[in-house]
């Protein structure tokens, strides 16, 4: 991996800023308590461990019968990394309350993967712009979809036990917070052309 910085900055702002898998961790722990929520979590380890996993075949694929991609997909990563920028920005805190049932399972964290966007476009572009250019073997690619899951699952704990204490947080410091998170976001872009 030729820039290991990029990359663990990209994973960290991606995996950490609001998104549903977050917001919905915090609401759970601060609707039912940290260790009934716990379930959600692991469920969004194993849902994210099978997108990331069909993420990167596709992209295995892809690579092996057009290996000209390359270059098309760093671009497209790039720009959805700007675009993630700019959206981190100029985001503004929301509150996670839901409507009120239960979420708090394993089959919802799971279930839950496959219709968020965040967590579909943030595995394709792990993908494509970070792991396949520069790895083929399978365990490899393997050991980066559980390291990508873990700290997924690491997220969504560290949302949940910090639940309202963290909104707050991000409420008082917003700006800061959004404009160093955009600018790793910027400097993730970059350097992939470096």
């Amino acid at each position: 991996m030729p820039n290991f910085p990029a990359f663990l900055s990209y994973v960290i702002v991606t995996t950490f800023t609001p998104g549903p898998n977050n917001i919905m961790s915090m609401s759970n722990a601060s609707r039912y308590g940290f260790k009934k929520s716990l379930g959600y979590n692991f469920g969004v380890f194993f849902g994210f461990l099978v997108i990331i996993s069909i993420c990167s075949a596709f992209s295995m694929a892809i690579y092996s019968v057009m290996p000209s991609v390359k270059p098309v997909m760093t671009v497209i990563g790039a720009s959805y990394i700007l675009y993630l920028a700019w959206k981190t920005y100029r985001s503004h805190a929301k509150s996670g309350d839901g409507d009120g049932r239960q979420t708090t399972t394993v089959m919802s964290g799971m279930l839950m993967q496959f219709i968020n966007p965040k967590a579909i476009i943030y595995a394709i572009t792990i993908a494509t712009t970070f792991i396949i250019p520069y790895y083929r073997s399978v365990p490899v690619i393997l050991l980066f979809s559980v390291m990508l899951a873990f700290m997924g699952f690491l997220s969504t704990c560290t949302w949940g036990l910090f639940g309202s204490f963290f909104q707050r947080f991000l409420a008082k410091n917003e700006k800061v917070v959004n404009t160093v998170m955009a600018l790793l976001l910027v400097y993730c872009a970059v350097s992939l052309f470096l």
